[in-house]
């Protein structure tokens, strides 16, 4: 990695070259085809990225990750689990909350279509010290947040 310095045109020029490429190549992995009925939206991507990862959780907790109104998530856990992408089920430690984890018909194509650009982060990211990731990310959030104005 070089320590020379980058001009913001120059930084700017760049990004706009290389963040097309990137959605490209994301968009050319492509749905599996056992999900591609399914009409997956970007906003389940996210939520189904969050239990690949992270393992079942309730709604809450999902609602507080994708930074939506727990509402929101249930409506989306609603409309999954209807279609048999996700399962439910009771907390047996407070019967009130709801357990939501990925069906198990589904969790190898699942992990195979979004395991491979978490490989790809953790491939970029591992290098950066913690100082380093935390400037990334934020600098990703500015851009998403001053794209939609």
């Amino acid at each position: 990695m070089s320590t020379d310095g980058l001009s913001v045109d120059d930084g700017i020029r760049t990004l706009l070259l290389l963040m097309p490429r990137m959605v490209g190549r994301a968009k050319k992995l492509g749905v599996p085809a056992e999900l591609q009925s399914l009409s997956l939206a970007p906003r389940h991507l996210s939520l189904l990225a969050y239990l690949l990862f992270d393992g079942a959780m309730t709604v809450n907790e999902l609602a507080a990750r994708l930074e939506v109104a727990p509402a929101t998530v249930s409506l989306m856990v609603g409309e999954l689990s209807r279609k048999g992408v996700l399962e439910r089920r009771e907390d047996d430690a407070d019967r009130r909350r709801t357990i939501v984890s990925i069906a198990q018909a589904h969790q190898t194509a699942i992990n195979e279509w979004l395991g491979y650009g978490a490989k790809a982060w953790r491939q970029a990211l591992e290098p950066l010290t913690p100082e380093q990731r935390r400037m990334f990310v934020d600098t990703l959030r500015a851009y998403e947040s001053a794209l939609s104005g």
